[in-house]
């Protein structure tokens, strides 16, 4: 009168569940470059840490003596892993098995990933690889589920953003909801040469639209690393899971904590860096390299950059300054002198939502000419989508230290200063409605067309009025709290990252943030 045969039969599906879609379609999936989701999971958390949830979800058909005849699991697979010592849940979808479009069970699953992270308040990693729904039947088990039947899964991601970091990761073809998942995260990552993101495949484009195009065309690493739909392109799936770890260690477990903090940097927060001294040149047309400046300021080996080649005219980071994660924005002058594009503000505006979200004070090296303009900036609302990154400045609660090492100009210059900020200004500081050049064309328009050599009187009104630039009156007005040798940034910032911290413990003493 034992439980004995139903124990058997659970320990039997979890058997078949361990084999996935089988032998011959794991070897497909190996074959094609790509891991297994099983082994994703293996791969990116700690030894024997994985606790599965609902292993024998599926589908199964009986003999007529009620024995098991054959058993479908679902094929999404979910659970709870350590990832460098903290509890993660982890999922993803199961190529090997109708190519990763959801069954029944594999999509309740997914959902109750989401479901999972928030309930645990847990951080959430997302392995992508398969398209959305499918018009094709499957017998008994049912057609493929429709991804609108219920709103409750997008509440649960929508959820899931405001509560813990989300990383998800495209291994594969990813279309339809999937994609959606993948780009409803805090950092979104695709491998080059095996994944593309998609929101309908070749042949619903070809049917639609007469576009013949391969899944690479479509939504290859080419064109999402500049589209700004991911984050980064891994060179394989190894990279994918040292960026996770990485992305990851900035973050804090959920909203109610704060991100951790390192104890033993190896950097000294008194560090003077006498290369801060010149990198920004006495010639007003040469430019530097900015993130060699960043990385001489933050903690050494520390900068993370996300986004990189999206909006590439402004810089979006994590790195650590003594130990403590913060967020790092600032200019680019090698891409259109750093000015503000739609791209670059877009970019901007998520990352400020990041920061304030879990959070991260904020840095802002701030060399900012102003929007971009012509008519092209024009024709992408670059200042509709200027003032919206604006908004979301002026709106976030966490502390933020501007450090002004060259321009600070226009409007577009307000999205480098919080509420409250910290304004540092380097002897190199230029500030005002219009940058030099511009402001000279506007206002001695008349004077130089009427010259005998326009662009020699030009080049003289510049010269002329580029020598009165000078950064002590902000300093003399209060206007900044402080003009500061370059080489002093470091220590600076280190002390003033110190003295906000009452403010950063007590955003989550108050409970979650509003």
């Amino acid at each position: 009168m034992s439980w004995h045969k139903e124990v058997e039969e659970i320990e039997q599906r979890r058997r078949i569940a361990k084999e996935l879609g089988g032998k011959e379609a794991v070897d497909r999936q190996h074959e094609r470059g790509r891991l297994t989701v099983r082994e994703r999971i293996a791969n990116l958390s700690d030894a024997e840490s994985f606790r599965e949830v609902g292993p024998i979800a599926g589908f199964a058909e009986k003999n007529e003596d009620g024995s098991l005849k054959s058993f479908q699991p679902g094929n999404y697979v979910l659970g709870i892993a350590k990832v460098d010592g903290r509890p993660c849940v982890v999922g993803g979808e199961d190529f090997t098995q109708r190519g990763g479009s959801p069954t029944p069970a594999g999509l309740r699953k997914s959902v109750y990933a989401e479901d999972l992270a928030c309930k645990r308040r847990l951080p959430l990693v997302r392995f992508l690889e398969g398209g959305g729904g499918s018009v094709r039947g499957s017998g008994k088990r049912g057609p493929s589920p429709d991804p609108v039947y219920s709103t409750h899964r997008f509440v649960s991601i929508a959820r899931a953003l405001e509560t813990v970091p989300v990383v998800s990761a495209a291994l594969g073809a990813v279309a339809g909801f999937p994609a959606a998942r993948l780009v409803a995260s805090h950092f979104a990552i695709m491998t080059r040469d095996t994944a593309q993101v998609l929101i309908g495949g070749p042949a619903l484009v070809e049917r639609a639209l007469k576009e013949k195009k391969t899944k690479e065309e479509l939504g290859g690493a080419h064109v999402h690393e500049r589209s700004g739909v991911v984050d980064a392109v891994a060179a394989d799936e190894a990279e994918v899971f040292d960026l996770m770890r990485q992305f990851l260690s900035y973050m804090p477990t959920n909203v109610w904590e704060l991100p951790p903090t390192r104890e033993e940097t190896g950097d000294d927060p008194q560090r003077c860096e006498e290369a801060l001294l010149a990198i920004i040149p006495r010639n007003r047309r040469r430019v530097y390299d900015a993130r060699k400046l960043v990385r001489l300021v933050v903690d050494a080996g520390s900068l993370f950059e996300m986004t990189p080649m999206y909006g590439r005219s402004q810089i979006t980071a994590l790195a650590r300054l003594n130990g403590t994660p913060v967020g790092i924005v600032a200019n680019d002058p090698f891409h259109l002198g750093g000015s503000m594009t739609a791209e670059s503000a877009q970019k901007f505006r998520r990352f400020i939502r990041l920061c304030e979200t879990f959070h991260l004070p904020i840095l802002s090296f701030v060399d900012q000419p102003g929007f971009m303009i012509g008519s092209e900036a024009e024709s992408t609302a670059t200042i509709r989508h200027g003032m919206e990154a604006i908004a979301e400045t002026v709106r976030s609660t966490v502390p933020w230290a501007s450090v002004i090492v060259r321009k600070s100009y226009g409007v577009a210059a307000a999205a480098h200063y919080g509420p409250d900020a910290t304004v540092f200004a380097w002897p190199s500081t230029e500030r005002g409605a219009l940058p030099l050049e511009g402001g000279v064309a506007v206002a001695f328009r008349k004077e130089i067309a009427a010259a005998p050599d326009p662009e020699a009187k030009r080049r003289e009104l510049e010269e002329s009025l580029s020598k009165g630039r000078t950064p002590f009156p902000s300093a003399d007005f209060f206007s900044v709290h402080d003009l500061i040798d370059p080489r002093a940034t470091r220590p600076a910032l280190c002390e003033w990252l110190e003295s906000v911290q009452p403010l950063l413990r007590g955003r989550t003493a108050a409970g979650r943030r509003a």
